[in-house]
């Protein structure tokens, strides 16, 4: 399978009177780190099992490099679930090699490969144990080389960093960008969004089932905000202030959203009606605080 696009096109799902995805629709180009990012129940996960085939959309549809996904196809997919998918009784090193031949390598490629991603990501030592044995954060490690031991086209990843400690978190992030960078499309869900924000080029945030904000990090970040010290300030000085809202407020700094027609002047005046300013600075949001702005928006609704 050459290298190519994995699309997202119109999918929707419903369980009964519950709208899980609709018309979720989104691309994860080659070479590209796409993050993919969401509440609790938001849809990522049922997104990422109907493109592996795990469940069937109601309607949509999933294709790779233009052409619908076939099971032929779905055997170049490296899939990381969120649980644990690896059998607990199992030794590491056997069961690598296992999933490798499922997916149709060589038994000798099996071990190789098997053997390649056991040194990398640093389980040498945890190669004859069984996986129910290892820690946590080992576990995940194991579930990240069952995804890549067949050295796949595609890496569909759901909340992979979940569980890792910082060492374990920079070998993750080192593999992912090396496989992005070899031209390997890879989409992965997170909820740490300072390392999607640190890695992706492309960001998605699903909202109920659908994608409310997709594009390149900066492009996500545009929002201006003001960050304002007035020590002699009280809580909803900046209330009366059109195209403002606070986003953070505590002692004398309050970080206040602009919109692009808002006067920064007039929060200016406001603040200085307070008494002295100590800071008055402009920033770029963060990709957390879009996110908490879009969640904020869901419950207001």
């Amino acid at each position: 399978m050459a290298q190519g696009v994995l699309e997202i096109d119109r999918v929707s799902k419903c369980y009964g009177d519950v709208v899980a995805l609709q018309d979720m629709t989104f691309d994860v180009r080659a070479g590209e780190l796409f993050g993919f990012v969401g509440s609790n129940g938001a849809g990522k996960t049922t997104t990422m099992r109907i493109a592996l085939g795990v469940l069937a959309a109601d309607s949509g549809e999933v294709r790779w490099d233009g052409a619908p996904i076939t099971f032929e196809t779905r055997q170049r997919i490296g899939y990381m679930p969120e649980e644990r998918g690896l059998y607990p009784k199992m030794k590491v090193l056997e069961q690598l090699v296992y999933l490798a031949e499922l997916h149709g390598l060589s038994t000798g490629d099996a071990h190789r490969s098997a053997e390649t991603w056991i040194a990398r990501l640093g389980l040498r030592d945890r190669r004859g144990d069984e996986v129910q044995k290892l820690s946590l954060g080992n576990q995940q490690r194991v579930q990240l080389a069952a995804a890549l031991v067949h050295e796949p086209d595609v890496l569909v990843l759901d909340e992979p960093f979940s569980g890792l400690d910082p060492v374990a978190v920079d070998v993750m992030s080192q593999v992912l960008r090396e496989k992005a960078a070899s031209g390997v499309p890879v989409v992965f869900s997170s909820h740490q969004l300072d390392l999607v924000e640190r890695l992706c080029d492309r960001v998605g945030i699903v909202r109920a089932g659908s994608l409310v904000a997709c594009g390149t990090v900066d492009e996500l970040r545009s929002g201006t905000q003001l960050v304002v010290e007035a020590p002699d300030a009280t809580p909803g000085w900046a209330d009366g202030v059109p195209g403002v809202r606070v986003v953070e407020s505590g002692g004398a700094r309050t970080v206040l959203d602009l919109d692009p027609d808002a006067d920064d002047q007039a929060v200016l005046r406001a603040a200085l009606a307070t008494g002295p300013v100590r800071e008055f600075s402009r920033r770029r949001s963060s990709l957390t605080e879009l996110f908490r702005n879009v969640v904020s928006e869901e419950r207001s609704a």
